[in-house]
Parts: structure tokens; sequence; C-alpha cells
């Protein structure tokens, strides 16, 4: 495990979207895993940058979305996949019907779940996969358990995740209360993991994912068995390390 310090939230995006555009650049025809939220925005953003000055192509990239609030249709404000779209996939040359999102609305949840750790080992699965740490030290909505999730599957949301959530949404109400998200060992099985943490509130989460024990309480301390992770935190988010 690499821990890379980064100045702020727009040095941190630098430093992530450099080992991304590093992984295009190497495999053109790459598998990425992306996840959606605050954290890794400004690391599209700066990876738009540089496709539109011409530095990268994305037109043979395939991606695989961690999660999706279960309930929400695409073309939802809220869901991941308008996300995607809004904030990458419509500002580059990525060939959409390879960019691939957990289905909020899949009547047979568990058939979907199977259906999409099929779809990412057909893929040739993930090259790199990048991650957000949640307050709770969720990774994808893997929340704190009492086991390791193995695949993809539906999970309730905790009411810290629901808390952080909250603000992309009119009121607390509208936050839907499940989600489908790969599991530990679709996590586990990318190439390499960069990992983005930024501000105060993910300090202690931090911590605890990099130095405690090994445990589904906290679902991202299972990144120390990953031989290749690279953690590019803040100043606030290493505050207390």
């Amino acid at each position: 495990m690499i821990i890379c310090k980064a100045q702020n939230y727009t040095d941190m995006s630098r430093k992530a979207a450099n080992i991304i555009s590093a992984q295009v650049i190497m495999k053109p025809d790459c598998v990425l895993g992306l996840a959606t939220g605050s954290s890794p925005l400004g690391t599209y953003k700066q990876l738009i940058d540089w496709y539109q000055k011409g530095d990268l192509n994305f037109s043979k990239v395939s991606s695989v979305n961690l999660d999706e609030y279960r309930g929400l249709s695409p073309e939802h404000e809220q869901s991941y996949r308008y996300f995607m779209n809004e904030n990458f996939f419509d500002h580059i040359n990525i060939d959409k019907a390879r960019t691939f999102v957990p289905d909020g609305l899949a009547l047979d949840v568990d058939k979907f779940c199977k259906d999409y750790d099929k779809l990412i080992e057909e893929i040739g699965g993930i090259d790199l996969q990048l991650l957000g740490l949640g307050r709770n030290g969720h990774i994808g909505f893997n929340e704190p358990s009492d086991i390791f999730a193995r695949d993809t599957h539906c999970v309730d949301l905790a009411p810290s995740t629901i808390d952080a959530n909250k603000r992309f949404f009119n009121s607390e109400e509208d936050v839907p209360r499940q989600a489908l998200t790969m599991g530990i060992r679709n996590i586990m099985m990318a190439k390499k993991i960069v990992v983005v943490v930024s501000g105060k509130d993910k300090a202690k989460a931090l911590k605890e994912t990099i130095y405690g024990p090994i445990t589904p309480k906290i679902p991202g301390s299972v990144l120390q068995l990953h031989p290749d992770v690279i953690i590019i935190a803040d100043e606030a988010a290493l505050s207390e390390i």
C-alpha cells in the first residue's frame, strides 16, 4: 500500500488522474472500475481536460461502475448512471455501449447481481479500480457488517451514508434506502486500486483503513491485503495519521 499525500482536493484529483491517464495510455483497451460522489469528481474533470487537449483517447476503454441506488432510473438526476454521463462520459469519446452501471430498476435483483459479476469476468476483469472512502469506512456501498460480502449484492444503506448523501437530494426522505454494489471480492480482484480521500470528516475512517485491524466493521481495511493499492489523500484526511 502506497500513501500519497496531496496538498488539497485539487492536488489529490490531479494525482489520481495522472495514474488513470497512464493506465489508459499504456493499455488503450483497459477496463476502468469507476466510482461516484464528490471525491472522484475532480479526477473526472481533470481527465476531461486532458482529453479535450488531445492527450487522452478513451475510444477503446470499457468501464464498470461500483454501485447504483436501488429504485432510481438511469434518467433520474441522482442516479449514478446520470452522474457518470453528466460528469464524465458525455465529455469524452468513450463508447457508452461499453460503460456499465448497475440497474437500479432490476426486478430480479439476485439474477442481475450474478449477471453483473459474470459481465466483469467476460470483459476481462478490472485493470484499475477507482474508490472513495465513506465516513464509516465503506468502499462502494459495502457498509460495515459482520462479514465481507463477496459479490455484487443489494445492501441496506447505513444511517451515516444516508446522512452524507442527503445533500444531493431535496430532503433526507428522498434518499434511497438500498443500493446495488459490487462486493469486496469484485473490488479486490482489480489489478490496481486507487483510493481518493478528502476532508477531515474522513480522517478517522482513513486511519482505521490503513492502520486498524482488517475487519468487515471497517470495509476499507480489507485493502491492506491487496498487492497494489495507492491511497491519495489530502492533508485534512491525513490529519489523524
